[in-house]
């Protein structure tokens, strides 16, 4: 079945009045903007899954019954073992390779994850974009897991500075990490 430009234009115009979706604008070269459509969280909602509320009440009766600063540090123990994961299954190589394992397994874990690569004044730089989170009810009851998941990207990427440009829990469409190798 094929849908013409025009049926697909109505579409997208249908589901942002409805306010599933939501777009920017991107100059790309010469001519008209290109519009870059993502879920929007009301969007992200219509998917079914429960899988957040039951492990918010889970960190929640955990951190009941033996304290919050010990759910941290099992948090923290999840995103060492996340990362020593990572690294095996990232393997060796150059980092352009190793960039595109990470993002598959990022999308294996069911976070819809792309990559750009730029080159800034001969520095390699990655955009690793995450437009969905599978653990955003989480990271919203327990922001530091975001900070967890920050520490274990620079742990699989050690010759790089990792920094997180955007962010879900505050509200933006997606999480972005900029990722910048630190060896010429």
């Amino acid at each position: 079945m094929t849908i013409s430009p025009q049926a697909t234009r109505r579409h997208l115009k249908d589901l942002e009045a409805e306010a599933l979706i939501q777009y920017q604008s991107v100059q790309q070269g010469m001519g008209r903007p290109q519009h870059v459509y993502c879920l929007s969280r009301q969007g992200r909602d219509r998917f079914p899954h429960r899988y957040g509320e039951f492990a918010v009440s889970f960190l929640d009766a955990l951190a009941e019954t033996v304290g919050v600063e010990q759910v941290k540090q099992v948090l923290r123990k999840q995103w060492e073992r996340k990362a020593e994961e990572y690294r095996e299954r990232v393997g060796n190589g150059c980092l352009t390779e190793r960039m595109a394992k990470l993002v598959e397994l990022r999308r294996q874990e069911g976070y819809m994850a792309e990559l750009h690569t730029t080159n800034r004044n001969g520095t390699e730089q990655f955009v690793l974009a995450e437009h969905n989170c599978a653990i955003s009810e989480v990271a919203e009851s327990y922001p530091t897991i975001c900070g967890h998941e920050l520490e274990m990207f620079a742990a699989v990427l050690p010759e790089c500075t990792v920094e997180r440009t955007h962010w879900i829990v505050n509200g933006e469409h997606r999480c972005g990490y900029l990722i910048q190798s630190q060896r010429p």
